[in-house]
């Protein structure tokens, strides 16, 4: 199987390598997303993920054997808690069939909740605070709010493997 991850980013094409290991072949393609810079809510989140997997399947030549996957990190309201999350969705198509799933979500911190709820985008906030750059690149803002414990790809990777699920597990059959 071929997987072709609708993103230029490093790390959202190793969380992909890490799920499928060494049994499918991984190639990233730039493409767009279609929703804000910063997504915002859980809709916007998983349509950017849902774009980018579709555009991501449209470009490979081979239809029997590929699947287009996408990833979208946002910034939501969690019912029933307060302040913002980072949250994650994936997408995974085949041309016919689209699932959808979501990784884990993170709690912001205040000082940088105050800073994203105000219009900013998470990734410059995450540079600017840590006097950094590309830190979504690395080990992302799971990383650096959970002391190292799950990085961006960890925590992409369950994402991924959730919204592959359809594609390879016989219960969804």
């Amino acid at each position: 199987m071929h997987v072709v991850v609708g993103s230029g980013n490093p790390v959202k094409r190793r969380a992909v390598e890490s799920v499928v290991a060494r049994a499918w072949t991984v190639e990233g393609v730039s493409v767009p997303s279609d929703v804000a810079e910063q997504p915002r809510g859980h809709e916007e989140t998983r349509t950017g993920a849902e774009n980018r997997a579709r555009a991501a399947y449209a470009t490979s030549d081979d239809p029997e054997s590929r699947l287009g996957v996408g990833i979208e990190g946002g910034v939501a309201r969690v019912e029933g808690c307060s302040g913002l999350f980072l949250v994650n969705w994936a997408a995974a198509t085949d041309g016919d069939r689209l699932s959808r799933a979501t990784g884990p979500s993170f709690p912001l911190p205040d000082h940088v909740a105050r800073r994203v709820g105000g219009g900013e985008e998470l990734g410059p906030v995450m540079d600017d605070e840590l006097g950094e750059s590309d830190v979504k690149k690395r080990q992302g803002a799971a990383g650096v709010f959970t002391a190292g414990m799950v990085d961006r790809t960890a925590s992409l990777s369950t994402g991924v493997a959730a919204a592959l699920g359809p594609f390879v597990s016989e219960q969804y059959r």
